[in-house]
């Protein structure tokens, strides 16, 4: 796996590995929702999960409990770290009675777990403070039906990266942020006027080598079907909302896209300048900058006309539902989500902080910072259903059977990238997604 799968595992929440264990969580049992935890103390011994990510970001959270032990002496965590490819692999085939009191999981997989009794609503047992300084972002990723299941110490970015001296070169003109976003038909005119001055022709990065047919396509390019006015489920449907005249053009668009884009079979497109733009996330930033400095620019995606669209969310924090100690649990989300330990992590993974304060504070996120657009971005939050031209940021639908929903959609996308006829694809899916649904009785959680 390469070093850009291995970045977007990590910290955008959504790893390719994990469409296995998501395909896996379709098939799980369950229906009668989510469990109210055990009070318990608030003292004595509480037991932690999380996956296992770059050494940094396991050091920042190992340093976390450190802390939280040896700043009072009424409860004790015991952290265990599990491999990333295998933890939400873990977290399903695990009884609900063998969970943690407090576990770490990928935000798409909240839906699932709390239907099968595997998480606890957590707003009795964090402070009102807590919830207050996360994110709208954050918040509507882990909430259903007004209860908070989730909060994550850190969110995600999308956009397009861009090579400055090569857009200026080919006379591109690109927007500076959102104020001035371009159309997508602006940005297939960028394309061909880059392929004007390129030897190959081949001038953007859509992170192919991630394959299209796994979460990266869902979480990279799901947006499109957002701005397009359309949706990947609309009121518990996919028909009418997938597959609609406007998706249907936007991923024609998407499709015509292939013949200029590079393959990025090694990860380094962008990187060592072989192409001018990159569609990818926060993620990247790090080494983009160091290989490209001042000619680096972030950009937001094309406006397929329901303006703007970007994807959100990441991994979470939650309290198992068969705790019997879910006041100390919630003692120790409240120290995770301070600003030292937040800071700690972002500073890590280069994500954006979830909560408000540290997001605030953040030399990348803050206003005139180089990741400025991203922040700008979560701070206009869709949720997963208001999708509007005011909104920006979406969080992919959260409802158990979201495991079926990214599946479908990104198989469609792959194969209309392949050549496939985008309306057939579309209305292919569209109908599988709402047939696993009906076969489900539409996962709906007590």
């Amino acid at each position: 796996m390469s070093s850009t799968s291995r970045r977007y595992r990590r910290t955008a929440c959504t790893s390719l590995a994990l469409v296995l264990p998501l395909a896996a969580l379709a098939a799980c049992g369950g229906g009668s929702g989510g469990t109210s935890a055990d009070a318990g103390s608030g003292t004595g011994t509480i037991s932690v999960w999380a996956h296992q990510g770059q050494k940094s970001e396991d050091t920042a959270l190992q340093n976390a409990v450190k802390s939280f032990n040896s700043s009072q002496s009424k409860i004790k965590v015991e952290l265990k770290l599990i491999p990333g490819n295998d933890y939400t692999k873990t977290i399903t085939a695990t009884d609900a009675s063998q969970l943690p009191d407090v576990m770490e999981f990928d935000g798409p997989t909240m839906a699932n777990f709390v239907y099968n009794k595997k998480l606890a609503a957590i707003d009795s047992y964090v402070s009102a403070k807590t919830l207050g300084n996360a994110t709208d972002a954050s918040k509507a990723q882990g909430e259903i039906d007004g209860k908070h299941y989730g909060l994550g110490m850190y969110d995600s970015g999308l956009g397009v990266y861009g090579n400055k001296k090569l857009l200026e070169a080919a006379g591109v003109k690109y927007p500076t942020g959102l104020s001035d976003d371009w159309t997508a038909a602006q940005f297939t005119a960028a394309l061909k006027a880059l392929k004007a001055k390129d030897s190959d022709g081949k001038v953007v990065d859509l992170q192919e080598n991630n394959g299209l047919a796994t979460e990266w396509g869902t979480y990279g390019f799901s947006p499109i079907v957002w701005s397009a006015g359309g949706s990947l489920l609309k009121d518990g449907k996919a028909e009418g909302a997938l597959d609609t005249p406007a998706v249907v053009s936007a991923m024609k668009t998407f499709q015509s896209w292939k013949a200029s884009t590079d393959p990025n079979t090694d990860g380094n497109a962008f990187a060592k300048g072989r192409v001018a733009l990159s569609w990818v996330g926060h993620w990247m930033y790090p080494a983009y900058s160091k290989a490209l400095g001042s000619d680096l620019v972030v950009l937001p995606l094309p406006d397929f006309g329901n303006g703007p669209k970007a994807g959100q969310g990441s991994w979470a924090w939650g309290i198992g539902a068969n705790t019997q100690n879910a006041k100390a649990a919630g003692a120790f989300l409240d120290y995770l989500m301070n600003d030292t330990n937040v800071t700690a992590m972002t500073t890590a993974n280069g994500a954006p902080p979830a909560t408000k304060t540290a997001l605030a504070a953040s030399t990348l996120y803050k206003k005139g910072g180089p990741l400025q657009l991203f922040a700008d971005q979560l701070a206009k939050p869709c949720g997963d259903s208001a999708i509007t031209t005011s909104c920006v940021a979406v969080t992919r639908p959260v409802t158990a059977g979201y495991p079926t929903v990214t599946a479908k959609f990104s198989d469609a996308l792959n194969s209309i990238y392949g050549g496939a006829d985008p309306k057939s694809a579309l209305a292919k899916a569209a109908r599988a997604i709402d047939q696993d649904f009906s076969d489900n009785a539409g996962y709906k959680i007590p």
